[in-house]
């Protein structure tokens, strides 16, 4: 009896300490995954958000940085979102932790997009030693974002062309030339770990870059898209605009309207982003008024290479418009009394997409948004930044001559004296550069509204031609 109720405690025990530790683990595994945060999947903006792009020379080119102003100007007329470009020619990560409270935080983003690395590996095969050097600065970096209340988009360094370096002129360390794209995607990997494990945005800049390149060269063997192997041409900055709007899931299609004949000879139409009114369908063909809420996302004569290459408006502007039960023929579509093309029944009952047609008057509004805002990054943004890099250049010397023990270099303290009296008139520079730019975004704000358009479509007589 009394070795049965030890048995008995003893079994009691056992299972009790099984369950609590059991619990333990689940409680443990529950804690690890509530830890666990989700990647950043789309930016969540609203009327008054403000975007920093932070970045080297690729950045201070001010081409990616427009195209994606272009995109939010054109999808989104009602909403006035706030850029600002932070590139500098030759950046590092350190150089933009130096001049973070006045470039970045003085403009209280809701989202940093970082695109450093290009420069902070400096142009040789990896380097353990450089690689910590940029990693420490970069965690800095992210930490100091965090801690003004923005969220951290991290980008991939972009593409190191090769073959465009072997091309060029410029006499470069083979090794480097042979490694260095390489190493831009060994940076590109951590960064994609740490925003994964962080719960950042994350951008992949560098993949499109390199694909579209080596597909284009089954074509074409001397293809680039940076001729001077580091810095994307035009068509190259498209695909990287394209990079991040895709990776950051923004609103891909502009319309989408549908319109058919009911059994009883009514006309029905079904249409997404816009009013469709004024609705007729008879022997004539068909017509309507239409009201966008948005126009199409079209890039500068420079860039158009790049919306091809990217399939840009079919994938990220669509503007579909499909017509069923026409009777055989051919049809001519004029837009505001403007011809716009001419398709068969059997095309328009599939879908035809007009983001890309020149002929249609939201491109040619949209084009006009375009130009204007490739007025203001040419000129007044592109002003301001190159004030900035007076202050890199003073920032690093400073940062020597801090270094220095004893008695510091002559010459480093009067280049430094120099320096610090160009730089006093910097605010000042900066604040004529915003105000300029601002008055342009203003003439944007009045040409990207969209307006009612009258569509028509009518039936060809045999042997017309299209003009």
């Amino acid at each position: 009896m009394r070795f049965s109720m030890v048995r008995t405690k003893l079994i009691y025990t056992i299972t009790l300490g099984l369950f609590l530790m059991t619990a333990g683990l689940l409680q443990a595994q529950e804690a690890q995954q509530q830890s666990h945060k989700a990647p950043l999947s789309k930016m969540e903006l609203e009327s008054g958000d403000s975007i920093v792009f932070l970045g080297d020379s690729i950045t201070h080119q001010c081409l990616y940085t427009q195209y994606v102003e272009d995109f939010f100007y054109t999808r989104y007329p009602r909403m006035r979102l706030k850029f600002h470009n932070a590139g500098v020619g030759g950046a590092k990560a350190w150089d933009a932790l130096a001049r973070f409270d006045r470039d970045v935080a003085a403009y209280k983003p809701k989202y940093v997009t970082i695109l450093l690395g290009m420069n902070d590996g400096q142009y040789q095969p990896f380097n353990e030693e450089i690689f910590q050097t940029y990693y420490h600065d970069m965690k800095e970096l992210i930490t100091k974002i965090e801690a003004i209340g923005a969220k951290p988009i991290l980008m991939t360094p972009t593409m190191f062309d090769a073959r465009a370096a072997r091309m060029g002129t410029r006499k470069r360390d083979p090794s480097a030339v042979e490694l260095y794209n390489s190493v831009l995607a060994y940076y590109g990997t951590w960064l994609r770990e740490v925003a994964a494990e962080s719960g950042f945005g994350f951008v992949d800049m560098y993949g499109p870059l390199n694909n579209i390149t080596i597909t284009a060269r089954q074509k074409d063997p001397r293809f680039t898209l940076i001729r001077d192997a580091i810095h994307p041409d035009a068509p190259g900055q498209v695909v990287m605009a394209y990079a991040l709007l895709s990776d950051m899931n923004v609103q891909r299609r502009v319309s989408r309207i549908t319109i058919s004949e009911k059994a009883n000879g009514e006309p029905a139409a079904v249409a997404r982003g816009g009013k469709l009114t004024d609705l007729v369908y008879d022997d004539e063909g068909v017509s309507f008024t239409w009201l966008a809420d948005s126009l199409p996302w079209v890039v500068p004569e420079e860039a158009k290479l790049g919306a091809e290459l990217t399939k840009l408006g079919h994938r990220m502007s669509q503007e579909a418009l499909s017509i069923h039960g026409l009777p055989a023929g051919r049809y001519e579509l004029s837009i505001d009394g403007e011809v716009a093309g001419q398709y068969s029944n059997t095309t328009l009952a599939q879908h035809i997409e007009l983001q890309s047609n020149p002929k249609t008057p939201q491109y040619q509004q949209a084009m006009k948004v375009a130009l204007l805002n490739k007025e203001r990054n040419d000129g007044h943004v592109k002003n301001k930044r190159n004030s900035w890099r007076a202050f890199q250049q003073f920032a690093r010397i400073k940062r020597q001559l801090d270094a220095q023990a004893g008695e510091k270099n002559a010459q480093q303290v009067a280049q430094l004296d120099r320096l610090e009296k160009q730089l006093a008139d910097q605010e000042k520079v900066i604040k004529e550069s915003e105000a300029a730019a601002m008055a342009l975004e203003d003439k944007i704000y009045e040409v990207n509204q969209p307006v009612a358009r009258k569509y028509v479509l009518k039936k060809v007589a045999a042997g017309k031609k299209q003009k």
